[in-house]
């Protein structure tokens, strides 16, 4: 059965196909049986956040697992470089902590700002791009919705101050597997 499955996650990535929802892999496949049938080691997974596709895929090694829709700041584009820019920040990033959270479901903080993003702020005011005062902000996190408010991520309406959001069954569904030593890459 590892097998079988393990091949249905191939086809599905040269295809693109997806019985739920278009564009997504593995959409309607619950993630604990997809790393049970995959023998995928559930405490090694991965994230990558495509901003420009607003997709969060789960990975183990090379092989994307299953993908999520996902919205941004209100500034989708471009990268963070302070406080107050309504951008989501870009780079590898590790977890700080994760907890649940009273107003959208669950909350995974994750390490803004690393070393890279504190370079980029840097530079960004010595180049005069951002004010010299400019705070380079933080609490950049991976989070649900209100609730009732799916429709957010399937419109793509990118409403957060530079969070990632996910709809709360999503986000739900992968909190359990995420930990201080999983890798958030966050690309334009």
């Amino acid at each position: 059965m590892k097998s079988a499955l393990f091949i249905f996650v191939i086809l599905i990535i040269f295809t693109g196909c997806e019985a739920h929802e278009p564009g997504y892999i593995n959409a309607s496949v619950p993630l604990p049986e997809i790393l049970k049938e995959s023998g995928a080691d559930a405490g090694k997974i991965s994230i990558l956040i495509d901003k420009s596709e607003h997709k969060l895929s789960v990975h183990s090694d090379t092989i994307i697992l299953k993908e999520y829709p996902v919205v941004f700041g209100g500034n989708p584009k471009d990268d963070k470089l302070m406080q107050g820019d309504q951008c989501t920040p870009e780079g590898s990033f590790k977890i700080l902590s994760k907890y649940p959270h009273k107003s959208w479901s669950k909350f995974i903080w994750i390490g803004y700002p690393s070393d890279d993003s504190w370079r980029k702020h840097n530079l960004a005011k010595s180049e005069n791009k951002i004010p010299k005062d400019a705070k380079i902000g933080g609490e950049i996190g991976i989070h649900g919705v209100p609730d009732g408010m799916d429709y957010l991520i399937d419109m793509k309406y990118n409403w957060t101050l530079g969070c990632v959001s996910m709809k709360n069954r999503d986000v739900d569904e992968i909190y359990p597997y995420i930990n201080k030593t999983t890798v958030i890459e966050i690309r334009k």
